[in-house]
């Protein structure tokens, strides 16, 4: 066995305090840790939402709005395993049951039997809950010196924020066949 000399010694001390301030091992109730996991629900729920808005679109925009919830599941899905990796990485585990989710997500789950403008105006009013809460999350983070989060919120708000935008314009344009 190789002889730990003091230098050694203080420098594997040195190393282990480093780890710990850079990890974070942070605890269930950590505020950081509730955002992130929120918006691995909220995710989960966003993507089944869309998948049904794409399945229940009918009508002369179809074509159009079928396509468009498919690519928002789309996008949305890959932040899921973003999100829940951050949980990791910072030193817990992400939710994954059904149970664990919809106990988690502040959003709605996607009714049944709606018009083309009530399923839009679901979808933009649960991407408004969402935008919010990452910003507010992104301040958290920030507050709480995790520059990695707060760049996981920023860039994944933006997607969301797109979204948004994207359904918004469509509710303005007040067409009857919405109806």
């Amino acid at each position: 066995m190789a002889k730990i000399t003091g230098a050694s010694a203080a420098a594997q001390r040195e190393n282990e305090r480093l780890v710990a301030d850079v990890s974070h091992e942070n605890e269930t109730t950590d505020a950081v840790v509730i955002h992130l996991q929120r918006q691995v629900a909220n995710a989960f729920v966003l993507y089944m939402n869309y998948k049904h808005y794409h399945w229940q679109t009918y009508g002369p925009l179809f074509r159009d709005l079928h396509l468009l919830f498919d690519e928002f599941a789309k996008a949305v899905l890959v932040t899921v395993d973003d999100f829940a990796e951050r949980v990791r990485m910072i030193g817990q585990d992400p939710i994954a049951s059904p149970e664990q989710i919809l106990e988690t997500t502040s959003i709605n789950v996607a009714k049944r039997n709606q018009t083309l403008r009530q399923m839009i105006t679901e979808a933009d009013n649960n991407l408004l809950i969402v935008i919010k809460e990452m910003r507010t999350a992104a301040k958290t983070a920030d507050e709480q010196q995790d520059p990695g989060t707060v760049d996981l919120f920023s860039r994944h708000v933006q997607i969301h924020e797109k979204h948004e935008w994207w359904l918004r314009d469509i509710l303005e344009t007040r067409d009857e066949i919405l109806d």
